[in-house]
């Protein structure tokens, strides 16, 4: 169908950007009760999932790799690190540095929080290699977006 002024008309099902935000909606709502029971926020449990994998990291290394920015990230870590589930520390070589360290109580949520990515699992009805087609396809797309933006 085309509009005489803008070009054709694409249907809102269409667009690829409301398919995965409205899929992204569902999926923080299916993650919220199961986020809730271990007091945790999405954000935070991000932050975890990325602690989980390196035990200690800069600010700076957190926030590239979660896209957040440190206005976001530093009232959040403040609040994890009140909870006792991490450790804000300054680095010895470099004041300006500020090294994120996971505490026991945090990765003690390891264990319990399995439940969220089998949660996603369990209600997609696609398959562990369906699942990571889908997300490989998504983070290319991410990079060359990115890649794009930065350009200008």
């Amino acid at each position: 169908m085309k509009d005489d002024n803008q070009g054709p008309h694409i249907p809102l099902e269409a667009h690829l950007c409301f398919s995965m935000y409205a899929c992204s909606r569902a999926i923080f709502r299916m993650y919220r009760p199961l986020l809730d029971d271990l007091d945790l926020t999405y954000p935070q449990y991000l932050v975890l999932l990325a602690l989980w994998e390196h035990e200690t990291m800069s600010v700076k290394e957190i926030s590239e790799q979660l896209v957040l920015d440190s206005g976001t990230l530093t009232p959040m870590l403040k609040r994890m690190e009140a909870a006792g589930l991490i450790r804000r520390e300054r680095s010895k070589e470099d004041e300006r540095v500020l090294h994120i360290r996971i505490t026991d109580k945090g990765i003690s949520l390891k264990e319990q929080s399995t439940c969220v990515p089998m949660s996603l699992l369990e209600a997609s009805g696609m398959t562990e290699a369906e699942i990571g087609v889908l997300n490989g396809a998504i983070r290319k797309l991410l990079h060359k977006v990115n890649e794009k933006s930065a350009e200008k």
